[in-house]
């Protein structure tokens, strides 16, 4: 099965120039995503995973099902204020200004296990400050993995210190 198949560009979204990677039709296919769960598992073998963090929203597709299969506990990443518990906070650089990202104090303990989880690593800035807030709670980032990787925004150069895991390349 070629996963390349149910990826669709959606062009000038969401503006001009932009060619969008949209990731709903594998995730309308079931044995589309089986076969990336499978894929996403292969590449963490005896990793011993305590966590899966998701980046919101799309990243809590795969990072749910991975937690499940690797029997670990699932840990959402969301914008600013929307996490009901005390946080940790991280700002990063957009092309556009400045974003928020949230997760919760308590999520993860000092030196669990954790894999990040995103579905498109683009210019990296998202993934990065994941990172700084796995480490703010005390989680050893065993993997930062994603279905598709935008290889020409050289994303992999903001994550450096990480090993990085596309499932797919453009």
């Amino acid at each position: 099965m070629e996963l390349k198949d149910f990826i669709r560009d959606i062009p000038d979204f969401p503006s001009k120039g932009i060619m969008y990677k949209d990731i709903t039709p594998l995730l309308a296919n079931a044995e589309a995503m089986q076969t990336a769960v499978n894929l996403f598992l292969k590449q963490l073998p005896d990793q011993n995973i305590q966590k899966v963090v998701g980046i919101e929203s799309r990243g809590f597709f795969f990072a749910t099902l991975l937690a499940q299969k690797l029997n670990a506990g699932f840990v959402p990443v969301r914008k600013k204020g929307k996490l009901p518990y005390r946080t940790f906070n991280e700002i990063y650089s957009l092309e556009y200004g400045e974003d928020e990202l949230e997760i919760h104090e308590d999520a993860i303990r000092e030196g669990e296990r954790v894999l990040l989880h995103d579905d498109v690593l683009a210019t990296g800035g998202t993934a990065a400050a994941t990172c700084k807030l796995i480490e703010k709670c005390g989680g050893i980032i065993v993997q930062c993995n994603f279905l598709v990787g935008l290889d020409f925004l050289k994303g992999e150069e903001n994550l450096k210190n990480y090993q990085v895991n596309s499932l797919l390349h453009y």
